[in-house]
């Protein structure tokens, strides 16, 4: 039997000529994958683009690679690659309106990679939830909160809301409004409450130092801001601590902090 013979003797309907060149195609197209995948990934790593984002980028290669490999093996078996790629179609857009919430996670799991509003380890508040981000996956973010809850929030949410990242700058600003007593003298009550803010030794002097001010004369007592600056990792020791040494030094200075009351005046006939 002549090897031309061999070649053409059929298998169903499809030829060992057929068969062999399919073989061929698949392993030298399996070879050039793996070597482009080397490739792509040597330059993914070299990009400053986040982990989670260069894990599902190779991933994707990978697939589409494949993919257009087996049109390639189906087009050497003599089976048409155009019906082959309808019945794809057909089949991912299937998919892709069952799964229509999945991907739109998935796109927005891409697009907080890439645009990095936060990251882990930050304290973050979006919408009605607050607390330390711990996994950024592709579809859900893994978020702690402060009585030690894990919440998985839908990353199409969180592209959609406001997001508040309080630890993503260094330095944070402490604001309070205190009330004081008419009857306290206005500088007396700024120099307790500067006081105050030395006293607990978690303060900074920039970019800007303590402030105190005047705020507005309310009906029983003169209200009174203060702004000063601490580092964000030492934000609420110095919020509490402040508290504290407030009410501290308005003891020592004899300062009232007034609270909501009623004045009755008698009137004797």
């Amino acid at each position: 039997m002549k090897f031309q013979e061999i070649l053409d003797y059929s298998i169903g309907q499809f030829t060992v000529g057929k068969i062999l060149a399919a073989v061929i195609t698949f392993v030298v197209g399996y070879l050039l994958i793996k070597f482009l995948v080397r490739i792509f990934a040597k330059l993914i790593d070299r990009t400053g683009v986040d982990g989670t984002l260069k894990k599902y980028l190779k991933i994707a290669i990978k697939i589409i690679l494949y993919f257009i490999l087996a049109i390639i093996v189906v087009d050497a078996l003599g089976i048409s690659a155009t019906s082959l790629i309808a019945a794809f179609s057909v089949v991912g857009l299937a998919a892709s309106l069952a799964v229509q919430d999945t991907l739109s996670n998935l796109a927005s799991g891409v697009m907080l990679i890439v645009s990095k509003p936060f990251r882990s380890g930050d304290f973050v508040e979006i919408d009605d939830i607050s607390g330390t981000v711990v996994i950024i996956s592709i579809v859900h973010t893994k978020i702690v909160t402060i009585d030690n809850k894990m919440i998985f929030v839908p990353n199409s949410k969180i592209t959609s809301s406001k997001i508040v990242n309080y630890t993503a700058q260094e330095k944070r600003r402490v604001d309070l409004e205190i009330s004081a007593s008419y009857d306290s003298p206005i500088e007396t009550v700024r120099t307790a409450i500067l006081k105050a803010v030395d006293d607990s030794e978690l303060f900074i002097d920039k970019p800007q130092p303590p402030f105190v001010a005047v705020l507005s004369y309310d009906e029983n007592s003169i209200r009174y801001v203060v702004r000063a600056w601490t580092t964000t990792k030492k934000y609420w020791d110095a919020y509490f601590a402040l508290l504290e040494n407030i009410k501290k030094e308005f003891d020592l200075n004899n300062v009232e902090m007034t609270y909501n009351h009623i004045n009755v005046h008698m009137v004797e006939k």
